[in-house]
């Protein structure tokens, strides 16, 4: 493709943003904040929703709907992935930004790198996963990527290693995991008792892993209940609605509380978390805060999806460790009862929960030091 003319150097600056998932878009959120400080002229385009809207950008494109799991779901999305990469293409057409800055969604993201093949500088903020699974896409990060930002220092490795120069600038979460209110303000607001063992549950935030993985949390908890006298919270995802949730918890029919939107503030009260695989994982070691992993997704993709990971686990928890500090319950391995029963062993045990504190305690200073997303945007204006 042909951008239009060369801007001069007195116009304004202009960058265009694509994230197509809640995760990528707390980034480019806090990405775009940080420009809009170092160059308060700067225009942002972006493919986003309301978190990107009020960092300061001009959102074209809502991602709702956006998010897959799985190759499945992603055959079924085809034709609106077909149609945005149209619309994407057209935009820049039209607008000559000065770069594209994509986030994490590297399906849709690489492909359309191709498309642009170097004609707008292509930036990538929160990188493909390259070291976990799917190794060949470095061919195509190394042609059609000028400029790689990475989270971990690990990937800065990974990427030299391989001939391809990154930027490492810590973890933006270090700056965004806090809770946002005193934890027996929210105990009080959710009439939860403060003397009583408290296990919170992060189902993911794309609609299908609710869906699926939930199911199999309200199980756990119904067996974590019928041993120790706790009390239950569920981090509601902003992406998901509403009807999902409540349909999931009456059919379980446990006394539930539903929070939505402060996933850190549940996080807080929590003794124990039972979380979905992703973001979710470090955001809770962060926290300090004992929990284990429970992932499943359709066998089928799951067939397709597993001889594809090169890592020993998924949690970014115990990648980021280089060992199995939090337990994970997998596929045939996310069974209700046993991941009760493991979550009531630890609750048991104040020496083993120590254990695991004090293991999640190390990850928070490898993950660099605080402001990375300022120092990405100091990066890409110097690139621009």
């Amino acid at each position: 493709m042909r951008p239009g003319d060369p801007k001069s150097d007195m116009a304004k600056k202009q960058v265009l943003i694509i994230c197509g998932e809640a995760s990528g878009e707390l980034h480019a959120a806090g990405l775009v904040r940080e420009l809009k400080k170092l160059d308060p002229e700067i225009m942002v385009l972006a493919i986003g929703s309301d978190l990107l809207r009020n960092a300061g950008a001009e959102v074209f494109y809502d991602i709702k709907g956006l998010s897959v799991m799985g190759f499945f779901d992603v055959f079924r999305k085809l034709p609106k992935f077909l149609s945005l990469k149209k619309l994407v293409l057209a935009k820049i057409r039209a607008e000559n930004p000065d770069a594209v800055i994509f986030v994490d969604f590297s399906g849709f993201n690489l492909r359309l790198a191709k498309e642009i093949n170097n004609a707008v500088p292509a930036i990538y903020y929160i990188s493909p996963q390259v070291w976990a699974s799917r190794p060949g896409r470095i061919k195509t990060i190394k042609k059609y990527i000028r400029k790689i930002i990475v989270l971990f220092k690990f990937e800065r490795s990974f990427y030299k290693k391989h001939g391809i120069e990154a930027d490492w600038v810590g973890h933006p979460l270090l700056d965004i995991v806090k809770p946002t209110m005193p934890k027996e303000e929210l105990l009080n607001n959710l009439k939860l008792a403060g003397d009583k063992v408290t296990i919170a549950l992060f189902p993911g935030s794309r609609k299908q892993e609710v869906k699926r993985i939930l199911p199999i949390m309200l199980k756990s908890a119904a067996f974590i209940a019928k041993t120790l006298d706790a009390q239950f919270v569920v981090a509601k995802s902003l992406q998901v609605g509403w009807d999902i949730y409540n349909e999931l918890i009456k059919s379980s029919k446990l006394d539930v509380k539903i929070v939505e939107g402060k996933p850190y503030d549940c996080m807080n009260i929590a003794d124990f978390c039972l979380v979905c695989s992703g973001t979710a994982t470090l955001e809770t070691a962060i926290m300090q805060k004992p929990f284990c992993l429970v992932y499943k997704m359709g066998f089928l993709n799951y067939l397709l999806y597993r001889p594809q990971v090169k890592l020993p686990y998924i949690g970014l928890a115990n990648i980021v460790a280089g060992k199995e500090i939090i337990k994970e319950f997998i596929q045939f391995r996310a069974n209700p009862k046993k991941i009760a029963d493991y979550a009531v062993r630890a609750l048991q045990d104040p020496v083993k929960l120590q254990r695991i504190k004090d293991e999640l305690a190390k990850i928070k200073p490898s993950l660099g030091e605080p402001k990375a997303a300022n120092s990405a945007a100091k990066i890409i204006l110097k690139t621009l």
